[in-house]
């Protein structure tokens, strides 16, 4: 059996020092064996830098995943090629866009295939058609371990997708709404599924942002400096248990810590 933990949207420097103080102890609780982290919120402001990827391997992650401020930060462009970072872009991305959309996480007796894609349905920038992308990956991979993370808008695109997939890849977890939803399931497949594995950061915010700055934007419509939030945190995510033979979900446990 191989425990996969991953986790939901990290929030700036407040989420990864809450990351990096809770995760050691799930990691030993549950006898994880591998982590997955979204981290395209990782940077103060969003977006991710090699600073902020450094910090998120430190903490534990295995290899990080992003979404549509894969490119927000120019400084990130040069992590997602080849520089022994393992950080990965929506698969769905045109071909030139820098790095790729899968990754490895080399256990030793197995290899988990991690996939990143977005959704299409308000989002922006719009990519390539997720379902054909996957088609694509998984005639050219042969890891019996695969894991997606779909950073999408829309609840259903998610759920349609992950039925697309049901019984072709191990798990389907998705990200980028930051609320942690209470919909964990072993499709018919075996496809481990949840809708959004949520967020990890500040409980008193507006997904992340300071409140005041978040009401203000939406009161004036105006430009307005989205700060993200401080003080207490949570941590959002979702740990599949994979048998290592069939590459089938076993169990699905949903998982919010706070103080």
């Amino acid at each position: 059996m191989i425990n996969v933990l991953c986790i939901g949207d990290v929030i700036g420097t407040v989420g990864m020092k809450y990351l990096y103080k809770r995760l050691p102890t799930i990691k030993k609780i549950k006898k994880i064996d591998a982590v997955i982290v979204n981290g395209e919120n990782s940077a103060d402001t969003n977006g991710i830098t090699p600073d902020s990827a450094n910090y998120l391997l430190n903490c534990g992650a295995d290899l990080i995943t992003t979404g549509n401020h894969s490119f927000q930060r120019k400084e990130s462009y040069p992590i997602y090629e080849n520089n022994g970072i393992p950080v990965i872009r929506p698969a769905n991305y045109p071909d030139k866009a820098p790095g790729t959309g899968t990754g490895v996480i080399d256990l030793g007796r197995v290899r988990i295939r991690v996939v990143n894609m977005m959704g299409t349905v308000g989002m922006t920038p719009v990519l390539d058609c997720p379902f054909v992308t996957s088609d694509a990956i998984l005639e050219s991979v042969d890891e019996k371990i695969i894991i997606m993370d779909m950073h999408a808008e829309a609840t259903a695109e998610k759920r349609a997708l992950a039925c697309y997939l049901d019984g072709r890849v191990s798990a389907v977890f998705g990200t980028h709404t930051h609320v942690q939803t209470a919909d964990e399931q072993i499709l018919p497949g075996g496809t481990g599924f949840i809708t959004d594995v949520g967020m990890t950061g500040p409980i008193n915010s507006v997904i992340g942002v300071s409140t005041d700055a978040a009401i203000e934007k939406m009161k004036t419509k105006m430009p307005v400096r989205l700060n993200y939030a401080d003080g207490e945190c949570m941590l959002n995510a979702v740990l599949f248990s994979i048998d290592e033979k069939s590459g089938k979900t076993v169990s699905v446990e949903r998982i919010n810590i706070s103080d």
